[in-house]
């Protein structure tokens, strides 16, 4: 689930989330078009998404209107689990005919942490690591060359929150 925080916000907005008992680490802060990425692990089915999650993060928004904008993805086919934190995410689209072999080559990458499979704006989401910005030009180039059908992507690197 990605949230678009009003301006200035998103520290009030990580408050609240981990007044939810979302662990820290599933909370990504992002420099991009959305300004926080949530992981839920182990989820046994919809219902318990959105009464145990979904509903209440929502209810941050009505809160001085914190969060201006939800989009939540669905996993379908999930990659490997991970706790290293990454440096960025690739939100990727994919030409249908290429999603599972994008999905599985992304894995054999090196610096590729995980890759999803997911329903919503993108195809896949990707977290990579990095040790600077020039490196993740390098990651970010090598999966554009490597990668069969990519339509589109959107790298969006991971900030350091402290609350």
């Amino acid at each position: 689930m990605s949230l678009t925080c009003k301006v200035g916000s998103y520290n009030k907005v990580l408050e609240e989330l981990l007044k939810l008992k979302i662990p820290k680490g599933d909370i990504f802060l992002l420099f991009g078009p959305t300004d926080i990425l949530i992981q839920f692990n182990e989820l046994q089915d919809i219902d318990e998404f959105s009464k145990k999650w979904f509903t209440p993060i929502r209810t941050i928004c009505c809160k001085d209107d914190l969060i201006t904008k939800t989009m939540t993805f669905i996993v379908v086919k999930e990659g490997v689990s991970f706790a290293e934190e990454p440096f960025a995410f690739m939100f990727m689209n994919i030409r249908p005919q290429h999603l599972e072999n994008a999905q599985e080559a992304l894995l054999q990458i090196e610096e590729v942490i995980s890759s999803d499979i997911v329903f919503g704006p993108y195809d896949l989401i990707v977290p990579v690591r990095a040790k600077d910005h020039l490196d993740l030009k390098r990651v970010v180039s090598k999966i554009h060359e490597i990668i069969p059908g990519i339509e589109g992507a959107a790298t969006i690197i991971v900030a350091m929150f402290r609350i």
